[in-house]
């Protein structure tokens, strides 16, 4: 019997999609955003991108024109969280993970503490109901030795649930992250890293094996290499997916190619995500219903891969 979210999907209902409980496990604090609600706040309308970017460059400066310095400062910090919780609450998302970048404990912020409770008290105002997976994110561009030393006043809380790596794959080695990556392991930490978005099937598991992860941000040049694959799917390592993203940095040609297809034929757990809701313009449910509309699944498969995500 068909639920009420294959139904949705099947009767293009995006209220009706919205309405089923999803998981966004692969965003970026304020660049996960609502739009409408930062033009309700501050009569800034921030247009997505509408078409390819080149590059990665090409985002940042896309980013740096179109936001700027819009969450800057205490006000800016409260505004971009305030607008990652209202799209969270409007999308009908019950678990969101995303958090601050170590670096930030530099930047006058306040303490590690400070910053972990100024996420959960926008959370309990804006969207009670919702669960904060709360990360800790790792520059690749930053010496491991800063990393080490801003990253453990974090760890000392106890209270973050997993850690990225994100930035250029080919920053620096991955063995170089090896010891931080160690050091979250043994305060529990779930593991996880940005990799094969840009690289080879081979990082990908090289950067799993190194690092020994939990978890892959992206990981779609995985399908190129049924061998891969296969390790994936045996070692159950699931690969946060985000296609609209994807296709917007040219990483894909087209949504109905999606390379996301080829790694659940070949039983790699996958979830569905946004990346940065408020640079690609969609939010999780947008997502599950263009890939339903572009015939790359089922929806019966895509309400598989919804309760995905759900799962701890």
């Amino acid at each position: 019997m068909a639920t009420p979210f294959q139904i949705a999907l099947e009767t293009d209902d995006l209220a009706a999609i919205r309405r089923a409980p999803k998981a966004d496990l692969h965003t970026h604090g304020y660049l996960g955003g609502d739009r409408a609600y930062i033009r309700t706040a501050t009569g800034r309308d921030i247009r997505p991108v509408a078409t390819p970017l080149a590059s990665m460059d090409a985002m940042h400066a896309w980013v740096g024109a179109q936001v700027g310095g819009l969450f800057d400062g205490e006000d800016g910090r409260r505004l971009g969280l305030e607008a990652v919780f209202a799209r969270a609450l409007k999308d009908g998302l019950s678990r969101i993970e995303f958090g601050d970048d170590v670096w930030i404990i530099t930047q006058n912020a306040g303490s590690a503490c400070d910053l972990f409770d100024g996420i959960e008290a926008v959370r309990a105002r804006i969207a009670p109901g919702v669960r904060w997976l709360p990360q800790l994110g790792l520059s690749r561009h930053c010496k491991a030795e800063w990393l080490e030393t801003w990253i453990a006043p974090f760890l000392e809380l106890g209270l973050y649930h997993s850690l990225d790596l994100s930035g250029d794959e080919l920053a620096q080695p991955i063995a170089v992250f090896a010891p931080v990556y160690r050091a979250a392991k043994a305060c529990g930490l779930r593991l996880k890293a940005h990799v094969g978005e840009w690289g080879t099937a081979d990082d990908v598991w090289r950067a799993i094996e190194t690092l020994e992860l939990d978890e892959v941000q992206h990981g779609i040049a995985a399908a190129a290499s049924p061998q891969i694959m296969r390790r994936l799917a045996d070692h159950g390592i699931r690969l946060n997916v985000c296609p609209t993203s994807n296709l917007l940095l040219g990483r894909v040609s087209s949504l109905a190619h999606h390379p996301i297809r080829r790694l659940f034929d070949a039983g790699v757990k996958v979830t569905i995500n946004t990346d940065d809701a408020l640079v690609f313009g969609v939010a999780v449910s947008e997502e599950f219903r263009a890939l339903h509309r572009a015939g790359v699944f089922t929806a019966a498969e895509l309400d598989t891969i919804r309760q995905w995500g759900l799962e701890d």
